[in-house]
């Protein structure tokens, strides 16, 4: 009698165990149904006066004029170029720390700047603004004469140095999940650690390294704090990062924390933009799940 009790009282708490763990999924469901919603919605009330068209192709974004133009462009090639900056540093950067610490780095090394790496993380982005526009900024303006004291160089700069954690140690962990057969291997064949590495390892690892870069970029496109201090807020086609300019992100940020009425065009402004945003990252996702599930079945 007490062995049978004793496991129904397992199976419950497994049970109490699973419901909990259920609801969490259903939770997390819920609140990405509820945002996609409330995003839509608002959305709905702005394409209603302005038309789809006017906001795809149109070059002029000035909501918030006397004459108002609601052109998403500018804000798009903000965000593109600030992310392309973005990734320039933190690819790189990131893929390199993340070969080092897999390949070359003993335990006690890897143990302690793993973890450091990590706290990058943790930093407000408002410090990495102003580190943008206080310090990066002003070492650009010497070496590029003439560069604007706001700018999507120093911004994407920064940006890049804020998502390395990401990038480095979501590859690191891909890195080290391949077989040490594969590693053996190599050295068998003769090749170095280095060779094995870059030859090797990482295309053995390449999905998980296609996964982290897109977190990455899909971290930096929805980055507010750093563009808003250090590229500036005016909206514009940008074709050059050492122009300065506005993101989709910096655009809703300067009109939520405004004077702007709530319910009127200018305010449902920013829920477009929120939409634009929102389907950007989306076609993001669907590019890395499908790069993810091509290059897992390559190797």
């Amino acid at each position: 009698m007490e062995r049978d009790f004793s496991k129904r009282k397992v199976r419950w708490g497994e049970s109490i165990i699973e419901g909990l763990l259920f609801l969490a999924a259903v939770a997390a469901v819920a609140i990405v149904v509820g945002i996609v919603y409330v995003v839509i919605s608002e959305s709905s009330k702005f394409f209603a006066q302005i038309s789809v068209i006017e906001f795809l192709t149109s070059t002029t974004w000035t909501p918030l004029f006397d004459n108002p133009s609601y052109g998403i462009a500018p804000l798009l090639t903000g965000t593109f170029m600030s992310t392309l900056v973005a990734l320039s540093v933190a690819v790189p950067l990131g893929l390199l720390v993340a070969i080092y610490l897999s390949e070359f780095a003993n335990t006690r090394t890897r143990e302690t700047i793993k973890p450091t790496l990590e706290l990058l993380a943790a930093v407000p982005t408002v410090v990495y603004g102003y580190f943008a526009l206080l310090f990066v900024t002003p070492l650009l303006q010497r070496l590029i004469p003439g560069l604007p004291g706001f700018n999507l160089l120093s911004a994407g700069m920064v940006m890049g140095l804020m998502i390395i954690p990401y990038i480095a140690s979501l590859s690191e962990d891909a890195m080290r999940a391949v077989p040490r057969s594969m590693r053996e291997g190599s050295f068998a064949m003769g090749a170095t650690r280095l060779e094995t590495a870059f030859r090797v390892v990482v295309p053995a690892a390449i999905s998980g390294v296609v996964g982290a870069i897109i977190l990455g970029m899909s971290r930096a496109i929805g980055e507010t704090m750093i563009v808003v201090v250090a590229a500036g807020t005016q909206p514009q086609m940008v074709v050059s990062p050492t122009q300065q300019g506005a993101t989709v992100t910096s655009f809703i940020a300067q009109v939520a924390l405004g004077d702007v009425a709530f319910g009127t065009l200018e305010y449902n402004s920013i829920f477009a933009a929120g939409l634009a945003l929102l389907v950007l990252t989306l076609m993001f996702n669907f590019v890395a799940f499908y790069l993810q599930r091509r290059f897992r079945e390559a190797y």
